[in-house]
């Protein structure tokens, strides 16, 4: 997909901090969509908690806009923990999860050897374990999404614990930049 079709973006969504009735009326400026796994996960915590942190400290780092698989009411005192301030779409049924194409994990991506080491670096960081909301199978899923409904970026998840670059991100939007 390069490009989210009528129906998607003019699906109706409810969440925590937006800011209209449908996916594309929170999308108003280069947008990086996130999907999340389940709130109990120490891999999805961590990655928040990398997206604030980038938000905050990467010039020219895109708007945020979470997805998630929990109702508002989970979402509320989730978000207000890890990314106060956070925009953030619930849902439960996971059909935005199914448009982009989410898939869940096999054992081996959620797992197996290569998942590991990601787990030592999450627990590093800081981040624990927690009761999970939603399907603890489902990988993550990342897409930069531009106004114009174009996906200009997004990051093939190879399992549960695989993170992106953040820093490459805001080159996407200005190839101009120099790296770091």
């Amino acid at each position: 997909m390069n490009r989210v079709p009528d129906p998607v973006w003019n699906s109706p969504v409810d969440g925590v901090g937006l800011e209209g009735l449908s996916l594309g009326e929170q999308i108003r400026e280069p947008t990086l969509l996130v999907f999340l796994r389940h709130f109990g996960c120490i891999f999805c915590r961590e990655m928040v908690a990398d997206l604030h942190d980038a938000s905050k400290s990467l010039p020219g780092f895109p708007s945020i806009l979470y997805v998630y698989q929990g109702t508002k009411i989970d979402g509320e005192p989730f978000f207000a923990r890890h990314h106060p301030g956070a925009s953030a779409i619930a849902d439960p049924e996971k059909r935005l999860y199914d448009a982009f194409g989410i898939k869940r994990a096999t054992f081996m991506q959620g797992f197996g050897p290569m998942v590991w080491p990601c787990a030592v670096r999450a627990v590093r960081k800081g981040s624990g374990m927690g009761r999970p909301i939603g399907d603890p199978w489902m990988l993550p899923g990342m897409f930069l999404i531009c106004p114009d409904r174009t996906i200009r970026w997004s990051h093939p998840f190879r399992h549960v614990g695989d993170h992106p670059d953040l820093k490459t991100i805001p080159r996407t939007l200005n190839p101009q930049s120099t790296p770091d």
